[in-house]
């Protein structure tokens, strides 16, 4: 089969009609040089064109801006894929969801010049799927057990499966590894706590099977680019505000 090369303009084309991707280019010195809607979305700027010349730091809270600068960097460097980085992302009207990143080096006469990004948001998974029946175990088990996560071969014995088919299964129907599925599992346990209870920080923590308050602080502000106690303030005026300042980077 003749191999057929893609114009760029028809692939930027593309993504700018996803709805469900956000999508963004950086140069080497960081700058933004092309997005789409979804992403612009998740910024403090109303249109593609107010975004691009910016930095992470013009259009983003510093936890989350530090964070991509460091993603770009690694893949600057070493010119390698960054793929499936899980992150918190408030979606519009200030819901929070979960989204797998990945970030490829772009390169030019074999030179890495810039990082182009992908932000997939995670929806549910389809009850449908022939393989749900063993999954649910699985969810059941890891719902039981968030104080205490299961290991990935406990999770394999309620499936039923080993752990490689585990992991195949799981990332067929939910996107993410077992690891990655418990650890949103803690998280989202945590959302909860901090937005429907006044349970106290350390507890939270305790309960969502982190082995301290300052443990769980560093996970949660690396997924959600703000700290669990800034969640839970901001979580009652969100509703009827703009998300403006959490997004992929």
């Amino acid at each position: 089969m003749a191999r057929v090369d893609i114009p760029a303009p028809a692939l930027l084309a593309l993504f700018a009609e996803l709805t469900g991707v956000m999508f963004c280019a950086k140069d080497a010195d960081g700058r933004y040089v092309e997005v789409n809607d979804a992403f612009v979305r998740r910024t403090t700027a109303r249109t593609r064109a107010a975004v691009v010349g910016k930095r992470a730091g013009e259009l983003f809270v510093p936890a989350l801006a530090e964070r991509y600068e460091e993603q770009d960097a690694r893949v600057l460097a070493e010119g390698r894929t960054l793929r499936h980085e899980l992150e918190l992302i408030r979606r519009e009207g200030g819901v929070p969801g979960w989204y797998l990143t990945t970030k490829v080096p772009v390169r030019e006469g074999g030179a890495v010049v810039g990082v182009a990004s992908v932000s997939e948001d995670l929806r549910s998974a389809d009850e449908t799927d022939p393989a749900m029946p063993a999954l649910s175990r699985v969810v059941d088990l890891v719902a039981a057990r968030l104080d205490d996560p299961p290991r990935l071969e406990e999770m394999a014995a309620a499936a039923g499966t080993s752990t490689s088919t585990l992991e195949r299964r799981m990332r067929a129907v939910f996107g993410l590894a077992p690891t990655q599925f418990v650890l949103r599992a803690r998280i989202d346990r945590a959302r909860a706590l901090l937005t429907g209870t006044d349970t106290p920080l350390a507890e939270v923590a305790l309960r969502c099977g982190f082995y301290d308050q300052p443990a769980f602080t560093r996970q949660f502000a690396r997924l959600a680019g703000e700290t669990p106690g800034q969640f839970r303030r901001r979580a009652g005026a969100y509703p009827g505000e703009e998300p403006h300042d959490v997004g992929p980077g």
